[in-house]
């Protein structure tokens, strides 16, 4: 990892995270908002192997200062050495980056902190939280649990997004009002699925309201649910 990643570089340094620099092969919009990037790996995948909704952090120049964000792999593939990332496009400097992505451009990767636990026993069914900037995570969920149908809270836009659903299994609710919607929804689809699994990824704020909710208010046990804010609004 490069000294121009400052302190977070450093901390990370002194946890063994590992580093790898990944080349753009490809971009594609998806939807005016919402772009995605192929790339090869630097020998990532090899060094790493992979598990769902593994997630990386890129380092993107900010006027001259570190600036770091996550995204889940799409479709990584070990023997090719190369992976996909979907970017949900906003201001700042990472979607800006992911606009302007062409072949042959580099970007540096660093791998720590990613993990996934199945939960055990399967569950009956999956309620996932997510957004856009999750999407890529929330189908990589789904994908490792594909034996349990699931009921999906999406906020924000979905109209064109790349969701990898199944109609007959897992059923999507879209519109605004997320946490509301949680709200009058959860408890009594949880009466009917007790031993469900519950999985939330959405900005920091709404993540924080909804895990302490699911924890504290409808009682779900830690290890029958995850929640990770993946953006912080501004």
């Amino acid at each position: 990892m490069g000294q121009g990643h400052g302190w977070e570089g450093a901390v990370l340094r002194l946890l063994r995270a590992k580093d790898f620099t990944c080349t753009v092969t490809d971009a594609e919009d998806v939807t005016p908002d919402y772009r995605r990037v192929h790339l090869t790996d630097g020998g990532m995948l090899a060094a790493t192997g992979i598990h769902p909704t593994m997630w990386v952090r890129l380092w993107f120049d900010n006027a001259g200062r570190p600036h770091q964000r996550a995204y889940t792999l799409v479709d990584p593939d070990p023997a090719a050495g190369a992976f996909s990332l979907e970017f949900a496009l906003h201001e700042g400097v990472a979607s800006d980056w992911a606009r302007a992505a062409k072949p042959g451009d580099t970007i540096e990767a660093t791998v720590h902190g990613t993990g996934f636990e199945e939960p055990d026993p399967a569950p009956t069914h999956v309620f996932a939280i997510g957004d856009p900037a999750s999407l890529p995570a929330v189908n990589s969920l789904l994908a490792a649990l594909d034996s349990s149908p699931a009921t999906i809270w999406f906020g924000g836009a979905a109209d064109g997004l790349p969701f990898r659903t199944d109609p007959a299994r897992h059923e999507i609710r879209t519109g605004d009002r997320l946490v509301d919607r949680v709200r009058e929804d959860l408890p009594g689809l949880l009466r009917v699925h007790p031993d469900a699994y519950v999985w939330i990824a959405c900005d920091t704020a709404t993540t924080r309201t909804l895990s302490s909710y699911v924890r504290k208010e409808l009682g779900v046990p830690k290890d029958r649910m995850h929640a990770l804010g993946y953006w912080r609004a501004a």
